[in-house]
C-alpha cells in the first residue's frame, strides 16, 4: 500500500513531535500530546507520522527505548530491571520479550556478551545522576516544577 506524501511544512511539526519522542523516551507514551505539539488530530498525526517516517510514532518509540537500553546494557552496571524501568518499561516481561524480537537475544545475553568482552562499566548511580540532572536541567528551561 502507497502511503500519502506529507507536505513540506508538515515535517517541521512532526520533527517536533519525533523530537519530544526521542527526548522524553522513559515517559508514558501519549498520542493525544504528540499529536498537539504537531498541531494536528491524532488521526492526521499518526498517518502523516507513518507517510514520512515508514514507522508508526508507538513503533518508534519502542524503537529508541530498546535502542537506549541496548546503550544501558553494554556500558553501564545496572540490572536488567533497572534498565527496563530506565528506559519507560512497567514490566519486565514485556521489556524482555519486545528486546528480544528486536534484537535477537535476550537482555541478560545481550549484557553478557558484552560483559565478557571486558569492557569498563560505568557504575549505575551515575547513570541514574546524570538522568535526574538532564530531566530537571530540562525541566528547569521550559520553566516548569520537576517531576518525581
Amino acid at each position: 500500500m502507497e502511503l500519502p506524501r506529507v507536505p513540506g511544512d508538515v515535517l517541521v511539526h512532526l520533527r517536533r513531535a519525533r523530537d519530544h519522542l526521542d527526548a522524553h523516551y522513559a515517559d508514558d507514551f501519549d498520542l493525544d500530546l504528540l499529536a498537539g505539539l504537531a498541531g494536528m488530530s491524532r488521526f492526521h498525526f499518526l498517518r502523516s507520522f507513518a507517510a514520512t517516517y515508514r514507522i508508526t510514532p508507538g513503533a518508534y518509540l519502542t524503537q529508541r527505548r530498546i535502542e537506549r537500553a541496548q546503550d544501558l546494557l553494554r556500558a553501564a552496571n545496572l540490572t536488567v530491571t533497572e534498565v527496563c524501568h530506565a528506559v519507560g518499561y512497567s514490566s519486565l516481561g514485556s521489556f524482555s520479550s519486545r528486546f528480544a524480537e528486536v534484537v535477537g537475544e535476550t537482555p541478560s545475553q545481550f549484557q553478557r556478551r558484552y560483559a565478557a568482552a571486558g569492557n569498563p562499566r560505568i557504575p549505575g548511580c551515575y547513570v541514574f545522576m546524570a538522568g535526574l540532572v538532564e530531566r530537571t536541567a530540562m525541566t528547569e528551561k521550559q520553566g516548569g516544577a520537576t517531576r518525581p
